[in-house]
């Protein structure tokens, strides 16, 4: 499949690179870091990256405003995407090629060529191993390509403490490191908190609810986000947190938006992707998300988890 892919990326003269809605660092490290790399390693070809903008995230990378007819003969890249429902920018099908390249279960291969390797950390990392493997066919690494991709395997592994980090997954960062660019700069970037952040944070830790069989959850309504003037992309940030608390098991949260709560799980040993995908989601085995409709719906998530930790 890589070698296909770098076949694709040779041949066509435009590409244009997608990643998934409500981006996360690893969705902006993959679908940047590869871009950076195509401009570095073809400078001739037109390249862009696109979606809508995350403004938690811009200090890795803005986004390109493109027209539709860029699209007319591209290359399309998805990256970091398991489905074909959460990709980011519709434009996606207008290529002429659609390629996918992803770290979570294949439950959904769209596209021409599929990539997917569950074995890996983060979509990142999976971008740097592309690299290496044509490195001396005229792929090149530039700093800013690294810092992305280092960038995206750090919050894939929440700083190297998930179990998807490997040998590989260190092995790659440390080679990573060696480039140009400021680890304690993107360090402060990634994980300062703005102080209403951090109250929510102090609230979450005060009111979460600690279930039967090692479960525990979260709710947190629009009335409780404007109180701290916080958006869901902001709570969700915090999902980790219930981590260190011995016995819990596996925990959700509940984060209401305009038309759907979202749902976060997260688990420190039962499998949970499973559950992710009754209710319209996906995901890693221990890092999930999906969507629901009502309180009630939300309820029988909980009823559910409480179940999976038995």
């Amino acid at each position: 499949m890589k070698a296909q892919i770098f076949t694709e990326i040779q041949k066509y003269e435009t590409i244009i690179v997608h990643r998934h809605v409500r981006p996360d660092p690893d969705a902006y490290g993959s679908q940047g870091g590869l871009v950076e790399i195509i401009k570095e390693s073809f400078p001739e070809k037109r390249v862009y990256a696109v979606g809508q903008e995350e403004a938690s995230l811009n200090y890795m990378k803005r986004l390109d405003d493109i027209s539709d007819e860029v699209y007319e003969n591209a290359l399309v890249i998805v990256c970091d995407t398991a489905n074909e429902e959460r990709i980011c920018d519709r434009r996606y099908r207008s290529g002429e090629k659609l390629i996918k390249i992803d770290h979570h279960p294949n439950e959904d291969p769209y596209g021409d060529i599929v990539w997917v390797d569950t074995s890996a950390s983060s979509t990142s990392e999976m971008i740097y191993e592309f690299y290496l493997t044509f490195k001396d066919r005229g792929l090149v690494l530039s700093d800013e390509a690294a810092r992305l991709l280092f960038a995206g395997i750090v919050g894939d592994t929440g700083r190297f403490i998930y179990p998807s980090t490997t040998d590989k997954t260190f092995a790659y960062a440390g080679e990573l490191i060696h480039y140009n660019f400021s680890r304690p700069e993107l360090f402060n970037e990634m994980y300062d908190l703005d102080i209403n952040v951090v109250k929510l944070k102090g609230y979450i830790l005060q009111n979460f609810e600690l279930l039967a069989n090692g479960a525990a959850s979260v709710t947190m309504k629009k009335e409780l986000l404007a109180e701290y003037d916080v958006k869901p992309s902001d709570a969700s940030l915090l999902v980790s947190e219930l981590g260190s608390i011995k016995g819990i098991k596996a925990w959700v949260f509940f984060i209401e938006e305009e038309d759907q709560i979202r749902v976060r799980l997260r688990s420190k040993g039962p499998i949970i992707n499973v559950l992710a995908r009754k209710y319209n989601g996906g995901g890693h085995p221990l890092a999930s998300g999906a969507s629901v409709y009502s309180w009630d719906e939300a309820q029988n998530v909980v009823k559910d988890l409480i179940e999976l930790c038995k």
